[in-house]
């Protein structure tokens, strides 16, 4: 065997502590949707089971493991009081890091070492990767999962591939995109295994995934969480447009449209999609078990655009590591025909350093406009949230002495719910399934993809009620029987998807 340099053995080390440290310097500028399962974590340190509103046993998170995971962090640093956000990221950091680790281990492998460790410097400050993982989302420890689960299935260590791969689907249930092919892949491959064989192989995943199905159908009626149901319903779009942004998305990989122009996207789909098939070709010759997860970045894109959901920032992120390492498995292999080695080493140092890192690394902040004063990417925006946080405190003083006694109304509904802890009614229903009675509203009543329904109001008749304006400009706010039974206590100045203002209602007397 081949004995590693000095540089060979402390590189990998080097850019783990990288990644884990971009992502502690910026702090947690945490998004709405993290607060939801911060929510569901707390409820359950504090008694109340695995829901959102005590009492009310929906399931309305799609990652039961990261809520689990959160509350089992929380024993040990706070119970209820627990720093969730600092918890998510540093579980994020880590997540990430060790995703690195794995595909530097896989190209080392494979044979491709130098697309490796270019991986792991680009996953450094991709900002699509550090703004969810500092984000406290889910999507660093998904992507783990999905990533042990085929570099385990690629070393032929199949029981620890599809245990991760059950872990992987009590994340995000769009591990099945990668899941199911794998699988018959496996069942191909396997076909003349006895069935010893396949129970050693399957049992522990698949029996992770089971407990998990009959706890929720018993709990909360159904293993499928609500909010995938809800999110069909109530979100406007239109024909193509989960489509496009996919497109645009796969185009701009590495962002250099910041830097050149919006016009390379058009170049950037066919350059990065022709890098990643090369690379693709190349993985495959050298581990045929690797077909899956090379093509989940193509599966995915295929799935999302035909299922067409509102595609929000976080769901970008998955298909990215198999996507970064076949464009830049696909460089080195086209590279390296360079006959001079000057220009090859020139060549090869733009196409796996300058471009993959120095080009997002450009798109960071040393001194954001909100929020911490910590260099970010410029992508970790998060002003929403800070003006949620703003009208919490505003509600606060006003839902003493039990919040829980009041109901506050929000079609976002994260933020709030964790600041306030009073009932909340989620007018966008991913947590309250009384309210998708009320979709799918007519075209006229959507300014943008989402608007409040009018008549989910009058029937919850809630406490308060918190909104952009522009959510309730067609609908809420054009009732007059609402301006009846509701007053205005505040308006926070916002121009944030094009409102007019973030509007806080209290119910009359």
């Amino acid at each position: 065997m081949k004995t590693r340099t000095a540089w060979q053995r402390w590189l990998p080390w080097a850019l783990v502590g990288l990644i884990f440290v971009a992502r502690v310097v910026p702090g947690p500028r945490t998004i709405d949707d993290a607060f939801i399962t911060f929510r569901y974590a707390r409820n359950l340190l504090n008694g109340y089971g695995l829901v959102f509103n005590p009492g009310e046993h929906v399931l309305g998170t799609t990652t039961p493991f990261y809520a689990l995971w959160m509350a089992f962090l929380g024993l040990f640093t706070g119970g209820g009081q627990a720093p969730f956000p600092w918890l998510a990221l540093l579980t994020n950091a880590l997540a990430d890091a060790l995703t690195a680790w794995l595909i530097m281990r896989l190209a080392r492998r494979v044979g491709y070492p130098l697309a490796g460790y270019a991986f792991a410097a680009a996953w450094a400050v991709a900002p699509w990767s550090v703004t969810f993982a500092i984000g406290g989302m889910e999507t660093s420890v998904y992507i783990l999962w999905l990533t042990l689960t085929a570099v385990a299935y690629a070393e032929g260590r199949f029981a620890l591939a599809f245990f991760a791969g059950g872990l992987s689907l009590l994340t995000r249930p769009d591990a099945l995109i990668l899941l199911l092919p794998l699988g018959a892949d496996y069942l191909w491959r396997q076909r003349k295994s006895g069935w010893k064989t396949w129970l050693r192989d399957l049992l522990p995943g698949s029996a992770l995934v089971a407990a998990w199905g009959l706890y929720a159908t018993a709990y909360y009626g159904s293993p499928v969480p609500h909010s995938l149901v809800a999110k069909q319903q109530v979100y406007h779009l239109a024909p193509i447009e989960a489509t496009i942004r996919l497109l645009q998305h796969y185009a701009s990989p590495f962002l250099l449209y910041h830097w050149l122009s919006p016009r390379f996207l058009m170049v950037g789909l066919v350059l990065w999609g022709f890098l990643a098939l090369v690379g693709a070709r190349a993985l495959y010759q050298r581990e045929p078990r690797l077909w899956p997860w090379l093509a989940f970045p193509w599966l995915y894109f295929a799935a999302f655009a035909v299922a067409h959901p509102l595609i929000f920032r976080w769901y970008l992120t998955p298909p990215l590591p198999p996507y970064f390492f076949s464009i830049l498995t696909g460089a080195v292999v086209l590279l390296q025909k360079i006959p001079q080695p000057v220009f090859r080493r020139a060549a090869l140092g733009i196409a796996l350093f300058a471009v993959p890192f120095l080009s997002p690394l450009g798109t960071w902040q040393l001194h954001p406009d909100h929020g911490l004063d910590r260099p970010a990417p410029e992508m970790a925006w998060y002003k929403l949230e800070l003006l949620y946080h703003r009208a919490a405190a505003f509600l606060e003083p006003r839902l003493q002495p039990d919040p829980l006694v009041y109901t506050v109304a929000a079609a976002d509904v994260g933020v709030l719910g964790y600041d306030t802890r009073a009932r909340i009614l989620d007018l966008a229903g991913l947590n309250s399934p009384e309210t998708l009675a009320y979709f799918p509203l007519p075209s006229s009543a959507y300014v943008i993809n989402y608007a409040v329904p009018a008549e989910a109001i009058r029937s919850a008749q809630p406490d308060y009620i918190v909104i952009l304006e522009v959510y309730g400009r067609e609908t809420l706010l054009q009732a007059p029987w609402f301006w009846q039974e509701y007053t205005l206590l505040a308006d926070f100045p916002t121009d944030i998807y094009g409102s007019r203002g973030m509007l806080i209602f209290g119910r009359k007397p």
